[in-house]
């Protein structure tokens, strides 16, 4: 009997090439979807699945006066770890971790600069479960000047020579020769922890770290007890701050808790996250499966409206197979068994569509994501039980509703054609499709105008041009040398330097501020170390007061502050203006002087208001900026190249241009604009599939029709209209039910951003005529063919 069905529903699938083909491709590319959305999801969960013990990351809200609005940090102190060990007894172990990028290594006359670098306790390894090749898990980081390098940073470092026992030299402010206790696996993408080398943290202890309770220079992971109580032990928190950092010291900080699992997806709200690679919002890995799962379910409401239109063909069928005694429940099961089938059918294209698709996603996301055939048998199941669910949720109405046929009426002709438009739930299903659809389409136009608006508002400095060469651990007096260099080629227009980049989360620190005779303030504000010159480079504006001066007695000395940290000086002092800040005392523990103040400019990116700012020029620089040329780049690059080649041989040379790394800045952005248009693309082309295969269904049933009324005088215009008024009008009204949706969802995700576009109606209008106009150009299309056929084949039948 299962043969015999199979074999009748390859005949009906082969019988109607068109309508199978429709289903087919919809199906295939509504699962294609899923599967690369589920290969996603599935990546983005398995972030830190490696390690079996219980680690929490340790969190601040701080709460500075001056900085306006508290904010997470994922930053703590150097004492909190032995600390909470000794206080809390949930607290099993502890882990530090400091971090460094670029980190030069010597081994002899080699030098390597190795991307990312953590000073970690010696207990690391035994908190988290990363894969030691060689060495002693208990004893690789337990002595200073100890240091474990990954595969891939053991062999720039030593080539095919065996590293272990090896010493290696770090060149610094101390020059630190470290010994090669261990060689580690390479680190899985999918950890939020990237390393190249393990260097042990006591190898850098200074008896200042052990009583410094305000500095937040590093990440504390805890081990805990299982079973703790989170929020239990949160609740403790505020008295052991006040424990050690003296009456009222919770007032500044808050600490919370979390789960090493959650880290990555769960933080997009936690600011100083330096060390969380590729951290993503789980909101939006939500929003893109919630996405994934229409697209499937409209290729589902495609094969429901086929099935169900088609509906009169099989109805003869049905009632032959009851006369001679066939039951309801046999009929539905071979209907649902040609509806497994062809999403059985729809599977292996989807395949198809995902492994091509894969490279493409994989470069967009920057993720490693594959098509596991083989190697997760798992998730194959889970692929292939849902396929076979969704030839069930898809083919069980048409199955139901085929399988009820009478056959006394069937076989007289008394059954009346449902192939028609007036079915109330074909209809239901259309408008849901143009509904998603509509939606889809306002947020592609809302989000593309959201990041054009990010990257085209004036930031407030210039920064066309400029490339950024890291600095690394080059002197103070080669860096000016090496300016003055540069600035000795007519491609070179100006070079500059800083503590740190414009567009990246710029550290904070405490600042006491003196306005004439009033108590001394102590307030927190973000900083940047700038060279003289800094201002003039990126066009940094100045509301009043002079820039910095170029004597070097006044290196450490001069101040010039944004607007909105002037705001904030002044709120205490009313009837003083900007103006008075002027001269004030202002700065470290020998305080200098307010000479300028600069007009507000977004050195973050745009998700984040302007916070209150403070620029000094002082030394120490990690990055240079250099103005170039923009009609001769490639050759200004070049030069910078050639030059850094000859005064610092040996090291590596690195540059960036700073709209560059504006782009990453934004780039999660980006990777959200680029899969909602994708999905908003698929599920106009599915519902234009399913509208198409209706029309040309809709335009043969009443090819008859048409001919009369041809005959009659009905004009090619008159039968278009007639075949698509139908189509059009479901459209309208799925216009009219996307619209509110899609504005409430779109103010939602506005919300998240600081500087934001007003959404214009026009865009829904846009909308609204482009889904109608897709619409009618499918329907015409069959429309049209029906209207110019000659309508005396279409009688003579009759």
């Amino acid at each position: 009997m299962i043969k015999n069905y199979f074999k009748t529903a390859w005949r009906n699938i082969w019988k109607s090439k068109v309508f199978s083909a429709i289903n087919i491709f919809g199906l295939a590319v509504g699962m294609a979807a899923c599967i690369v959305i589920t290969l996603f999801v599935y990546y983005e969960k398995s972030f830190d699945n490696l390690h079996t013990k219980n680690i929490y990351r340790l969190n601040e809200v701080q709460k500075f006066e001056g900085m306006g609005a508290s904010q997470k940090v994922a930053l703590s102190m150097f004492p909190m770890g032995q600390t909470l060990k000794a206080d809390f007894p949930e607290v099993k172990n502890f882990t530090r971790i400091r971090w460094q990028q670029k980190f030069p290594l010597n081994y002899g006359l080699k030098r390597v600069y190795m991307p990312q670098v953590f000073f970690v306790d010696s207990v690391f390894l035994k908190m988290f479960d990363f894969k030691l090749l060689r060495g002693d898990r208990e004893t690789a980081l337990l002595k200073p000047r100890s240091v474990l390098l990954t595969e891939d940073a053991a062999k720039r470092m030593f080539g095919d020579q065996d590293p272990m026992g090896k010493t290696i030299t770090n060149y610094g402010q101390d020059t630190i020769t470290y010994s090669v206790t261990g060689i580690l696996a390479n680190v899985p993408k999918n950890s939020q922890l990237q390393f190249d080398c393990l260097f042990s943290f006591s190898s850098i202890y200074k008896p200042w770290m052990f009583t410094n309770w305000g500095g937040n220079w590093l990440n504390t992971y805890l081990e805990l007890a299982p079973g703790t109580n989170i929020a239990a032990l949160e609740k403790k928190f505020p008295a052991y701050l006040e424990k050690y950092r003296g009456k009222g010291g919770s007032k500044s900080y808050e600490l919370f808790l979390l789960s090493l699992k959650d880290v990555h997806a769960n933080s997009a709200d936690i600011g100083l996250d330096y060390i969380n690679y590729q951290k993503f919002d789980k909101h939006i890995t939500n929003l893109f499966t919630v996405i994934g799962i229409i697209v499937l379910v409209i290729a589902c409401i495609n094969f429901i409206n086929l099935s169900t239109a088609r509906s009169s063909e099989r109805a003869k069928e049905v009632g032959v197979r009851k006369s001679i005694g066939a039951g309801r429940v046999q009929l539905a099961m071979q209907f649902l068994g040609e509806t497994v089938l062809l999403s059985l059918i729809a599977l292996i294209f989807a395949c198809i569509l995902v492994s091509l698709a894969i490279p493409f996603v994989n470069s967009l996301s920057q993720r490693d994501i594959s098509l596991p055939l083989h190697d997760n048998k798992m998730l194959i199941g889970v692929v292939f039980i849902s396929t076979i669910l969704v030839g069930v949720i898809s083919g069980i109405y048409p199955a139901l509703f085929l399988s009820s046929f009478q056959p006394v009426k069937v076989l007289k002709g008394a059954f009346a054609s449902v192939g028609g438009n007036k079915v109330p739930l074909r209809n239901i299903l259309v408008v849901g499709q143009f509904t998603s659809a509509v939606i889809l389409m306002i947020a592609t136009v809302l989000v593309i105008k959201q990041l054009k608006f990010m990257q085209q508002k004036d930031p407030g400095f210039n920064r066309d041009q400029i490339v950024n060469v890291p600095l690394g651990l080059i002197p103070q007096n080669k860096y000016d040398l090496f300016k003055q260099e540069l600035l000795s080629n007519s491609m070179i227009q100006g070079v500059t330097a800083s503590q740190d980049i414009l567009g990246s989360h710029l550290d904070q620190t405490g600042i006491s501020f003196k306005l004439g005779d009033s108590p001394l303030r102590q307030l927190t504000s973000t900083l940047l170390v700038v060279d003289n010159n800094y201002l003039d480079l990126y066009k940094i504006k100045l509301s009043m007061g002079k820039n910095f001066s170029t004597d070097t007695s006044a290196v450490w000395k001069q101040y010039i502050i944004n607007e909105a940290l002037a705001k904030e000086l002044l709120k205490d002092h009313k009837g003083k203006n900007m103006e008075s800040l002027l001269g004030q005392r202002f700065g470290f523990d020998s305080l200098g002087v307010i000479t300028g103040i600069a007009k507000d400019f977004n050195f973050n990116s745009l998700h984040y208001k302007i916070e209150t700012l403070f620029l000094v020029n002082g030394k120490g620089f990690n990055q240079m900026s250099v103005k170039i040329n923009g009609g001769r780049a490639k050759d200004a690059v070049a030069f910078i190249q050639s030059t850094w080649q000859k005064e610092f041989p040996g090291v590596p040379f690195e540059y960036q241009f700073l709209d560059d790394h504006f782009k990453e800045v934004y780039s999660v952005d980006n990777q959200v604009s680029t899969v909602v248009s994708i999905l908003a693309g698929l599920i106009i082309i599915i519902s234009c599939l399913g509208l198409f295969g209706l029309a040309s269904y809709s335009a043969e049933k009443r090819v008859k029709e048409i001919g009369v009324r041809k005959v009659l005088g009905a004009s090619v215009q008159n039968t278009v209209m007639l075949l698509s008024g139908h189509f059009v009008k479901l459209v309208l009204i799925a216009n009219v039910i996307a619209w509110p949706i899609a504005f409430y969802a779109m103010s939602r995700w506005l919300q998240d951003f600081a500087y934001r576009i007003d959404i214009s109606w026009w865009v829904f209008g846009t909308a609204g005529f482009t889904s109608l106009l897709i619409a009618f150009a499918t329907v015409s299309f069959q429309a049209v063919k029906a209207a110019v056929a000659n309508p005396v084949k279409s009688l003579r039948s009759e």
